[in-house]
């Protein structure tokens, strides 16, 4: 907690007066779909040095151009933004006998690694998203640089040492992540260099920038950068891994527009696959009126970094069936949905790499796959047709004690539309009645009100001061009210 305090106190001192009075940039509305280029889809075999599909640490061909000829699928889903993982040339050598297909082991900050293509080819990429609708948000680290990267060498003063290490007092930012070599960002050379990466990578029409383990950077340095981008005009956002809402709430003071949190995802999916009731949700929705940004804040069931969401359970159906459950509560929520790629049909795997299996695409797809991928692009289309959902308020409502475990009710509302949001955690089909006093609610009588996501039997109706709901076991549901 001391470091964070002292971060935001640098950042606070070189950011705050940079960027007021300056616009916001939002992604409120959106819904971003997460992709690694390795092991999304290949489109040009002949940058395929080094691949072995059979290895899960080796590269296995994906690139810019099969990103660029699958944008249609992931249009057809529902997304409006891509985030892509690095694209930056890497070290050329495997380091712990893995290579760096992942893209977190750059050698030079302003140029392609040639496994993925050309600068030309992100410049393809950026203008078939845009001509599409959609966002395109890319991977920036500014820790460190790859174990191998020739500037370690060239460039000793650039890096901090065990000597700096040791005599720090701020270990997360001087001291090495994972033994990866560790940037001075207060080094002015260093300063410049990392700047000018950013700015290199505006110019090439980008709309948002995902910064890669903003807890070991600099305080005063991420002042000055996120100044440039709120000047810019690009979306930032931070990962601090296994932030809660005090910690996101305490960055965008601080200059970020986003983090991801953290604490919802452990949440929902103790709560969704591993049914350890709905109660851990309520308690970090419950928190939500700390952050200044709500509807900014990325939110997501896994992603690169941890085990598939679908690997919660021992059971493949189980699994497929609660990550329907998930994908729909995903939507219901305030702020920005991510969704890794394969996520939505449910792709299984445990730790990294095994998390990062290659993408399947339709024609490989079992009926069950299938089955998932109609819910997540049901659930994106119920959301992006409801403003309420896309960007409504949220108000927990006071559910009775003796269901909080099993059910969480909350609402939408932006601009008069209003939606009842019902998550409901119990194993068997239920009916419940509640008092609307009880619940803090007010709504008029009326007729039987069906569930706004397709293929889900799941209705509610206001009658005699109560709520009536009639729930499917392990799913959530949304009522549009008038």
């Amino acid at each position: 907690m001391r470091k964070t305090i002292l971060l935001g106190l640098l950042l606070g001192a070189a950011g705050a007066a940079a960027q007021g009075g300056l616009p916001l940039s939002s992604f409120e509305g959106q819904v971003m779909y997460q992709v690694m280029p390795d092991r999304f889809f290949d489109g040009n075999a002949a940058n395929n040095a080094g691949v072995n599909k059979a290895d899960p640490r080796a590269w296995h061909g994906g690139d810019l151009v099969g990103l660029t000829q699958k944008l249609p699928y992931i249009k057809r889903l529902g997304a409006t933004a891509v985030w892509l993982t690095p694209v930056y040339q890497q070290q050329t050598q495997n380091s712990f006998d893995t290579s760096p297909y992942h893209g977190y082991w750059p050698a030079d900050f302003r140029k392609v690694d040639p496994h993925f293509g050309t600068l030309a080819d992100f410049g393809g990429l950026v203008q078939a998203a845009q001509g599409a609708g959609m966002r395109v948000v890319l991977d920036q680290v500014i820790n460190h640089y790859g174990y191998l990267a020739p500037a370690v060498r060239e460039h000793p003063a650039w890096f901090n040492g065990k000597a700096e290490c040791d005599a720090s007092r701020q270990k997360d930012s001087d001291c090495p992540l994972a033994g990866l070599p560790d940037l001075k960002q207060g080094n002015p050379e260093v300063r410049d260099l990392l700047l000018g990466n950013a700015q290199f990578w505006r110019d090439q029409g980008v709309q948002g920038f995902r910064y890669d383990a903003i807890k070991n950077v600099d305080g005063m340095f991420l002042g000055d950068l996120l100044a440039d981008d709120r000047a810019a005009g690009i979306w930032t956002l931070g990962e601090w891994y296994n932030a809660d809402t005090g910690t996101v709430a305490e960055w965008q003071r601080r200059g970020f527009d986003s983090l991801f949190l953290f604490s919802l995802q452990a949440a929902m999916k103790g709560s969704i696959m591993s049914g350890q009731g709905l109660d851990s949700v309520a308690a970090v929705l419950s928190r939500q009126g700390e952050l200044p940004r709500p509807g900014e804040v990325a939110l997501f069931l896994d992603n690169h970094d941890v085990p598939r969401f679908a690997q919660g359970s021992l059971f493949e159906d189980v699994g497929q069936a609660r990550t329907k459950y998930g994908l729909r509560a995903l939507m219901t929520l305030r702020g920005v949905p991510v969704i890794w790629q394969g996520t939505e049909i449910a792709m299984r795997g445990g730790a990294d790499p095994d998390n990062r299996r290659d993408m399947r695409f339709e024609e490989k797809w079992t009926p069950q796959e299938k089955s998932v991928f109609g819910v997540a692009q049901n659930a994106i289309a119920v959301r992006q047709a409801n403003v309420a959902l896309s960007r409504g308020t949220l108000a927990l409502l006071r559910t009775p004690q003796s269901l909080a475990d099993r059910l969480l009710l909350f609402t939408r509302e932006h601009d008069g539309q209003r939606v009842l949001v019902a998550w409901h955690g119990g194993k068997e089909r239920r009916s419940y009645s509640v008092r609307l006093s009880s619940l803090g609610l007010s709504a008029a009588p009326g007729a039987v009100i069906p569930t706004l996501f397709a293929g889900q039997n799941a209705k509610i109706r206001v009658s005699n001061g109560f709520l009536h709901l009639s729930l499917p076991p392990e799913d959530a549901a949304a009522f549009k009210l008038d």
